[in-house]
């Protein structure tokens, strides 16, 4: 499985982007599709994670501000970010694998098999 990010970019406080994350390979359509991010000197940090059936689930600073979605093919997710803080300020990852049990899918982003090479975000105040 290889993953694409694109969408990233630089915008001030309150603005919006679009990450796009387009997927190649087998069994995609089995596996959940996630976001996660890292931020210069911290760890990564799941964002959100969308399984094959679209049950979503976010971590709780992003919940009402970022979208994650997939399109019907299942081989292309999307993070849509609005009212965006210079807290979500790192380099986004796409990620996909076999689905975590449990609600709090959204923390084991990082920890899917398959991940992208990543698209900056930057928002200035």
């Amino acid at each position: 499985v290889q993953l694409a990010e694109s969408g990233g970019g630089s915008v001030q406080s309150g603005g919006s982007l679009k990450l796009s994350c387009a997927a190649s390979g087998d069994n995609l359509q089995r596996y959940c599709m996630g976001w996660y991010r890292q931020a210069p000197g911290k760890t990564r940090e799941g964002v959100a994670v969308i399984r094959s059936d679209g049950t979503t689930a976010y971590r709780d600073s992003v919940k009402g501000r970022f979208t994650i979605s997939r399109d019907t093919s299942k081989t292309t997710a999307y993070l849509q970010m609005t009212n965006l803080k210079p807290e979500d300020t790192a380099m986004y990852y796409c990620s996909a694998g076999t689905c975590p049990r449990g609600r709090e899918t959204w923390f084991y982003a990082p920890d899917l098999e398959y991940r992208g090479q990543g698209t900056q975000v930057s928002v200035s105040s």
